[in-house]
């Protein structure tokens, strides 16, 4: 046989080297049903959910919301509230009352992705415009990435506590990493491995997971009211914690409750805003109502396991202990390496689904609508846990950018007006009646002036305007903003609120008629009324109508 001579190889990689660098061989196959006109690109994670996608049921429902609030951010969700200077009795008032808040916008925008089966960026078209959509998709983008890198580098701390009830030995694994680094060689092997275990769950589309969501969601569960019990147990009973008295009284103590409260509520106003992403798979929209009541309790009861457990912490360890994490690190001996491996490996599974259910998929479906020719979920969820997971460099959010942190917890000030926005457009101004074809059309009646709905850009302007003092002193607590804090301390009311009524005045004043349609349009020619299709009808139909 002739050897290759070394032209050859370098021939060889040449043309290997094109063929990867090339865009176009990174072209996904058009999907020749889509609604897209010739030369607009879309791909099957865009276009409208076919049938044999729909498959979750309430359960299914269920376990993702389960999925999504089981994890160690909510356990210590209360823990804020309490080290504020307040008492448990405010902290579950604030638990409760931020939660049932964002339940409406949840369950208004959940249903419109059950009634249209298209995921968030395309509902944005309608209200915003097709091109003006962009924006509020890389908002949510953006803040999609900076969560996944923040809950990843939690999963890799969940990881550690698995490892180390195994290996006790693994906790003095020498560092060879410098101190600028930011992380020790320990913590980047459980981060390495947890990002390698979690990898699988993300590649995987996200109408085969809602057999995961609801393991998750037992699973998890399990763990954290045996972790309760277990420390109630050692300890005696439940503490001290609920002798606190409140630090704070009349109208200080009302602002604070307020602006907790906000914070709470903030806190999910990723998912108020693009849960039509997962809506979409549902078989039958009216079951989309039960979030209403799901998000609230099922919040409501994590934080209160929080609060119990920590308050036993403080009996056996000298000191209140909020993270679930760093209590099982105190548990040594085989019972209580055993206990803390499960408990570990149960707050990684709870790490991996909120990854899954709220991050990455929502990235990679804003990805997907943005680059359809060159990404789809399986694509967009790498890149995201890639940029994510390594390129920001996770723990140095964590650990030393408090500022950083701060800000995307603002962020809410820029998701309300959205989540109001298509809310006040879809139910109100639409009367739930859209063209679905047109929303994949650039030059449709949903392109509005220029491709920018600008009724929905004045609602963003002033609903931001008097939260944006807020943001700077949360970033930079230095800069002193006066009265302005007062406002911020209810961002999300006020950003929500007024958006939608500045949007309603707007588009009653100067409507704009091509936009509304007196019935949801399907398919060309084919039109049904108000709640769509019966979902008896929908499964008869061909996937080009659905």
């Amino acid at each position: 046989m002739p050897l290759i001579s070394a032209k050859e190889v370098e021939n060889t990689k040449s043309h290997v080297r094109a063929r990867f660098m090339s865009a176009k061989a990174w072209e996904l196959p058009k999907q020749p049903s889509t609604f897209a006109p010739e030369g607009t690109w879309t791909n099957i994670d865009n276009d409208v959910t076919p049938v044999q996608r729909r498959i979750w049921g309430h359960w299914a429902l269920l376990g993702y919301w389960m999925s999504d609030i089981l994890s160690a951010q909510s356990w210590e969700g209360a823990s804020t509230v309490i080290s504020g200077g307040l008492t448990y009795r405010e902290a579950v008032l604030c638990l409760i009352m931020g939660t049932v808040i964002i339940a409406i916008p949840i369950s208004f925008n959940g249903s419109i992705g059950a009634k249209l089966r298209v995921p968030y960026p395309v509902v944005a078209r309608a209200s915003f415009g097709y091109v003006f959509a962009r924006v509020p998709v890389i908002i949510r983008m953006v803040t999609a990435l900076f969560w996944h890198a923040i809950q990843t580098y939690a999963g890799s701390t969940a990881m550690t506590q698995v490892i180390r009830a195994i290996w006790p030995s693994y906790l003095n694994i020498p560092n060879h990493l410098p101190e600028s680094a930011g992380i020790t060689t320990q913590q980047m092997v459980s981060h390495f491995i947890f990002w390698t275990v979690q990898l699988p769950f993300l590649l995987t589309p996200p109408h085969k997971l809602r057999w995961f969501f609801v393991f998750k969601g037992v699973f998890v569960t399990a763990a954290a009211v045996g972790t309760v019990i277990g420390m109630c147990k050692l300890a005696g009973g439940t503490g001290d914690i609920w002798n606190q008295k409140p630090q704070y009284t009349g109208p200080t103590r009302s602002w604070m409750i307020l602006s907790y409260m906000t914070s709470l509520t903030g806190g999910w106003a990723t998912m108020a805003t693009n849960i039509p992403d997962y809506t979409r798979y549902l078989r039958k929209p009216r079951g989309i109502w039960l979030q209403a009541v799901t998000v609230p309790v099922i919040c409501t009861f994590i934080g209160v396991l929080g609060i119990i457990t920590t308050s036993a912490s403080k009996v056996l360890y000298g000191q209140y202990i909020w993270d679930p994490l760093e209590v099982a690190g105190h548990w040594d001996g085989p019972g209580g390496r055993a206990a803390a491996f499960f408990v570990g490996l149960a707050w990684v599974v709870a790490q991996i689904g909120v990854n899954v259910s709220a991050n990455v998929i929502s990235f990679a479906n804003d990805l997907t609508s943005l680059c359809p020719r060159y990404v789809n979920i399986r694509r967009g969820s790498v890149i995201a846990t890639i940029i994510g997971g390594w390129v920001m460099v996770p723990w140095k959010i964590v650990y030393s950018a408090t500022s950083l942190i701060n800000f995307m917890g603002a962020l809410s000030i820029f998701l309300s007006p959205i989540a109001a926005i298509l809310i006040a457009d879809f139910w109100v101004i639409k009367h739930q009646a859209i063209d679905i074809p047109a929303l994949y059309r650039p030059n449709s009646r949903y392109h509005y002036t220029g491709g920018c709905n600008w009724r929905a850009a004045v609602g963003m302007i002033v609903s931001l305007g008097p939260n944006l003092p807020g943001l700077v002193n949360a970033v930079n607590p230095s800069i002193a903003i006066g009265g302005a804090i007062k406002i911020y301390d209810f961002n999300y009311l006020w950003g929500f609120s007024s958006a939608f009524f500045v949007y309603l005045f707007l588009s009653y004043v100067l409507p704009a008629p091509d936009t509304l349609v007196p019935m949801t349009i399907h398919d060309d020619g084919d039109v049904y009324v108000g709640e769509a299709v019966m979902e008896e009808e929908a499964v008869a139909l061909p996937e080009k109508q659905v």
